[in-house]
C-alpha cells in the first residue's frame, strides 16, 4: 500500500480471510461460470464455418470482420478491469459486473446467428462485427471481473492453481457438452443436407442453446460466489479528489509495463491465436479430411473434458515440481507438438484411410493427451496472472487485480478473433472453396490445408513460449511479496489507528 493512501478498513488483510480455504459449494459455483466462455469460445469457432459455408460469405470477409473486433476489446476490456477495481457497493466490486452481465451476454449472442435478409457480403461483414463486439464487451463484463476475483479469493501460490484447474475443467467439459448437444441433435442430415454441420436449421437452436447456457451459468457464478464479498479484498476508500480518466488511463498504462506480465500477455495472445486457429480449422479437418459425420465429431468433442480431467489434478503437481513458468512452457511445447501428429501423418499418406473404424479413437485418444498437455500450460499460466497482482502492488501500492486480469480476457478473445483471422488467412491462401461438399474436395486441396496450417500453429505456440523466458516470479518471489504486502497494510493500519488518537494493545 502506497504511504499516504487510506487503509481499506473494510478488507480482509493478506493472508487472513482470503487465506481461508473457500466452501465447496462456492468453488463449484466459481467454475461453472467458466461454461459461459467455453460456449461462447465453442461457438465462435462454427461462426467461420457457419457464414462462410452455409451462408456464403467468403472466409476474407468473415474472418476480418471477427478479428476486427480486437480493436474494441483492447479500448474497454482494460476499462472494463479498472472500473471493477475502484467500484465499491454493497455486494463488492465485482459482482455488480458478473451479474449485470448475464442477460446482455445471451442476448447478444442470440442476435449474432441472425444477420438480417437482404445484405450483401461487405454488409454482412459489418453485421458480424458490430454484433460481435456487443458480444465480445458483454462477455469482458462477466470475464474480467470474475477471474479478477482469484487473487482475492485466496492468497496461496498453489491453490490458486487448483482453483484455475477447476475453472478450466468446467470450460472443457462445458465445450464439450455444448458441441456435442449441438452435433447430435441440432445439426441433423437431411437429403438437402447429407453434413448436419453443414444445416443451417441447426444454428437456429444452436443460437438459442448457446446464449441460454451461457446466461445460467453467469448467474450460477454470480450468485455462488455472492456468500464470499465479506471475506473478499474490495476497493480502497475513494481518494479525496477524484482521479481523471487520464489519470486512470495513466494507471492502466503503468501496470501494462510490468515485465513479467508483458511475458504473460505476449505468450497469452499468441497461444490464444493459435487455439482459436485450431477450433476453427478442427471442424474442416474432420468434415473434409477426416470424412467424419456430426455425431462422430461430436463424439471427438469428449476430447475437451478428457484432456480437463487429466489436466486438473496433474496441473498442480508439475507447478510444485517444475515452477509455473517451465511447466507452461514445456507443457505447451509437447502439447502442440502431439496434436499435430494426425495431421502430419495425413500429409505424408501414412494414417488412417477414411472409414477406418480406429479412425475416430484415434484422433480422441491424440486430443486428450496433447489437449491435456495444453491445459495444464492454460491453468498454471492463468495462476501466474494471479501472482503479478501482488507482485506488481508491491512495487507500486495499488491492488490492481481488474486491470490485469483485463489482459486475460483480452488473450482469450483473441482466440475467437485472431484465431477465426488466421483461419480465414488459411483457407484463402489454400483457395478452398466456398460452399463446398466433402466429395468434391481434392486430394491436393486437402495438403494445401495443411501445408499452410501445420507450420502456422507450431510456430505461434513456439514463438508465444520464447517471451514466458522474461517471466521472473517463482514460489519463494511470491511468498516474499505477501509478506511485504501484510506488512505494509499492518504498518498502515497503526498509523491510521494513532492518527485517530487509538493506542494498540499487545497480547
Amino acid at each position: 500500500m502506497a504511504r499516504g493512501a487510506v487503509a481499506n478498513t473494510e478488507a480482509p488483510a493478506y493472508g487472513e480471510g482470503a487465506g481461508a480455504k473457500m466452501p465447496f459449494w462456492a468453488r463449484f459455483a466459481y467454475g461453472s461460470g467458466a461454461i459461459s466462455t467455453a460456449v461462447k469460445n465453442a461457438a465462435f469457432a462454427y461462426l467461420l464455418l457457419y457464414y462462410n459455408q452455409v451462408m456464403g460469405i467468403p472466409a476474407a470477409i468473415v474472418s476480418t470482420a471477427i478479428a476486427a473486433t480486437l480493436i474494441v476489446d483492447a479500448l474497454v476490456d482494460p476499462l472494463i478491469g479498472r472500473w471493477s477495481d475502484v467500484t465499491r457497493s454493497r455486494i463488492g466490486r465485482r459482482h455488480p459486473f458478473i451479474l449485470g452481465s448475464a442477460i446482455p451476454t445471451a442476448l447478444f449472442f442470440i442476435l449474432l446467428w441472425f444477420p438480417p435478409d437482404g445484405l450483401t457480403d461487405i454488409q454482412t461483414g459489418i453485421w458480424i462485427f458490430a454484433v460481435a463486439s456487443l458480444t465480445r464487451v458483454a462477455v469482458s463484463a462477466y470475464d474480467i471481473p470474475s477471474t479478477a476475483m482469484v487473487p482475492e479469493l485466496t492468497r496461496d501460490y498453489a491453490e490458486r492453481t487448483k482453483l484455475f484447474s477447476l475453472r478450466f475443467w468446467f470450460g472443457y467439459a462445458g465445450t464439450f457438452a455444448f458441441v456435442a448437444l449441438s452435433l447430435s441433435l441440432f445439426f441433423v442430415k437431411t437429403p438437402e443436407h447429407p453434413v448436419g454441420q453443414l444445416n443451417p436449421d441447426g444454428y437456429v437452436k444452436f443460437a438459442f442453446a448457446g446464449g441460454f447456457a451461457m446466461l445460467f451459468s453467469i448467474l450460477a457464478c454470480g450468485l455462488g460466489t455472492l456468500g464470499q464479498v465479506s471475506r473478499m479484498r474490495q476497493a480502497d476508500a475513494p481518494a479525496p479528489v477524484r482521479m481523471s480518466m487520464g489519470g486512470h488511463l495513466r494507471e492502466i498504462g503503468a501496470a501494462f509495463r510490468h515485465r513479467s506480465f508483458l511475458a504473460i500477455f505476449a505468450f497469452g495472445v499468441l497461444k490464444f491465436t493459435a487455439i482459436g486457429m485450431a477450433s476453427a480449422m478442427a471442424i474442416y479437418f474432420n468434415t473434409y479430411v477426416f470424412d467424419l459425420s456430426a455425431k462422430q465429431v461430436a463424439l471427438l468433442a469428449l476430447e475437451a473434458v478428457t484432456a480437463a480431467t487429466l489436466a486438473a489434478p496433474l496441473a498442480p503437481l508439475f507447478s510444485r515440481r517444475l515452477g509455473k513458468r517451465q511447466t507452461a512452457m514445456w507443457m505447451a511445447i509437447l502439447g502442440i507438438v502431439i496434436n499435430n501428429i494426425p495431421l502430419a501423418l495425413v500429409y505424408f499418406g501414412i494414417f488412417l484411410p477414411s472409414g477406418h473404424p480406429m479412425v475416430v479413437p484415434t484422433l480422441l485418444l491424440v486430443g486428450t493427451i496433447g489437449g491435456g498437455f495444453i491445459a495444464i500450460s492454460l491453468i498454471n499460466t492463468s495462476s501466474m496472472l494471479a501472482d503479478v497482482v501482488e507482485d506488481y502492488a508491491v512495487k507500486s501500492g495499488k491492488h490492481l487485480s481488474g486491470v490485469f486480469f483485463s489482459a486475460s480476457s483480452f488473450m482469450q478473445q483473441c482466440s475467437a478473433a485472431l484465431g477465426v483471422f488466421a483461419a480465414g488467412l488459411v483457407l484463402t491462401w489454400s483457395a478452398f472453396p466456398e460452399k463446398a461438399s466433402p466429395a468434391t474436395v481434392t486430394r491436393e486441396m486437402e495438403l494445401s490445408l495443411l501445408v499452410h496450417y501445420v507450420p502456422t500453429i507450431v510456430l505461434l505456440w513456439l514463438a508465444g513460449c520464447l517471451f514466458l523466458l522474461f517471466y521472473n516470479i517463482d514460489q519463494d518471489r511470491h511468498r516474499a511479496n505477501i509478506q511485504k504486502l501484510r506488512a505494509l497494510e499492518a504498518e498502515e493500519n497503526a498509523r491510521q489507528l494513532q492518527d485517530a488518537g487509538v493506542t494498540s494493545t499487545t497480547f
